[in-house]
C-alpha cells in the first residue's frame, strides 16, 4: 500500500471519528475542523485515484490542487442551491414572535437547566417567553431575561434540530444614553444582511457558552463607561415581544431599502433575496463553515 493511499485512509478515519464525536458535542470548532478534513480528503483522494488508475500523468500536487478547487466549486453550487431554496421558501426571514403560553419554553436538558440557574444567579430575571411559529412542526422558541438593574437583556433562542435535538444561542443587548445599542451574540446561523448604523454588533459564533459571552459583553460596557458613555436602562413598561417585533420590522425594512431583500411586490416572482443578498449570504456561509467568523457588521 502506497504512502498516499495510507494518508487517504488516515484522513478518512479521522474525519469519521470527528463526525461521530461531534454528534454529542455539537461544537462549531470541531465542525470546522471536519469540513477542512473532508476538503483535504477529497483533494488527496482524487489525486491518488488518478495516479493509481492511470487517469492522468500530471504531477500529484497539480491533481490535488485541481481537486481542491473542484471541491470549492461543488460546494459553492450546493450552497447556492440551498440559498435559492431559502429565498423561495414561504418561511419569513424576519419572523414575527408572539407570547409562548404552551408551557414548552425551556428544553428539559440538564445543561440548559443549569445554565438557567446560573443566569438567575447573575441577577437576571425572566421577562417573557415568546415563540415564532411557521407551521405545526416548526417553531423557534425564545425566552427573554433582564438584568436586575435593567441595563442588559439576554434573549435565549432555541433552534430545533433533527431527532428532537435543540441548539441554543444567546443575544445580549444594552442601550446607551447617546442612542446606540450594544449587542453581543453567539448566533451561528448566517445572516449576511444589514443592521442599523446605531447598532454595534459583535458576533462570537465560536463562544457556545453564555458565561464567556456575558463576560465579553460586560467588558464592552466597561470600555464604554471609561470613555464617558453611560448605559440607558430598558423601558420597563413595554412588553418585550412588542420591542422584539418592532426590531424585526425595522430590520426587514432596512434590508429592503439597502437591496438585501426584494421589494414586496417582486418576492413572489423572484424570491425574498436579491442577487446581492444571495451573494452576501453565501459569503457568510463560507466564513462560518470554514473560519468560524461572520462578515463585519461595524
Amino acid at each position: 500500500m502506497s504512502l498516499a493511499v495510507q494518508i487517504v485512509i488516515g484522513l478518512l478515519l479521522v474525519s469519521l471519528l470527528v463526525s461521530f464525536g461531534n454528534l454529542n458535542w455539537r461544537l462549531p470548532v470541531i465542525g470546522i475542523l471536519n469540513r477542512w478534513l473532508r476538503w483535504l480528503l477529497f483533494a488527496v483522494g482524487m489525486a491518488v485515484f488518478a495516479h493509481e488508475f492511470g487517469w492522468s500523468d500530471r504531477p500529484f500536487w497539480m491533481l490535488a490542487l485541481v481537486a481542491f478547487i473542484a471541491w470549492f466549486l461543488i460546494e459553492t453550487m450546493y450552497n447556492w442551491l440551498v440559498i435559492a431554496a431559502i429565498s423561495r421558501s414561504p418561511i419569513p426571514l424576519f419572523p414575527k414572535f408572539g407570547p409562548n403560553r404552551d408551557g414548552d419554553e425551556w428544553p428539559a436538558q440538564r445543561k440548559l437547566i443549569a445554565m438557567r440557574d446560573w443566569l438567575r444567579g447573575q441577577g437576571f430575571k425572566k421577562l417573557q417567553a415568546v415563540k415564532a411559529e411557521f407551521d405545526q412542526s416548526l417553531s423557534i422558541r425564545s425566552t427573554i431575561y433582564q438584568e436586575g438593574n435593567g441595563e442588559t437583556r439576554c434573549q435565549i433562542l432555541f433552534f430545533p434540530q433533527r431527532a428532537g435535538a435543540v441548539n441554543v444561542a444567546y443575544i445580549l443587548s444594552t442601550n446607551t444614553t447617546d442612542g446606540r445599542r450594544i449587542i453581543s451574540d453567539n448566533v451561528f446561523l448566517p445572516f449576511g444582511g444589514y443592521y442599523p448604523e446605531d447598532w454595534e454588533i459583535r458576533r462570537k459564533p465560536l463562544l457556545r457558552r453564555l458565561q464567556p459571552l456575558l463576560r465579553f459583553h460586560r467588558r464592552r460596557l466597561h470600555e464604554l463607561r471609561l470613555n464617558g458613555v453611560e448605559v440607558q436602562p430598558w423601558d420597563q413598561d413595554e412588553e418585550p415581544v412588542v420591542e422584539l417585533n418592532r426590531e424585526q420590522q425595522s430590520l426587514e425594512r432596512l434590508n429592503r431599502q439597502l437591496g438585501f431583500l426584494m421589494p414586496t411586490d417582486l418576492q413572489e416572482e423572484f424570491g425574498h433575496l436579491t442577487k446581492e443578498g444571495r451573494y452576501r449570504l453565501w459569503k457568510e456561509v463560507w466564513l462560518l463553515n470554514y473560519l468560524g467568523i461572520t462578515v463585519s457588521y461595524g
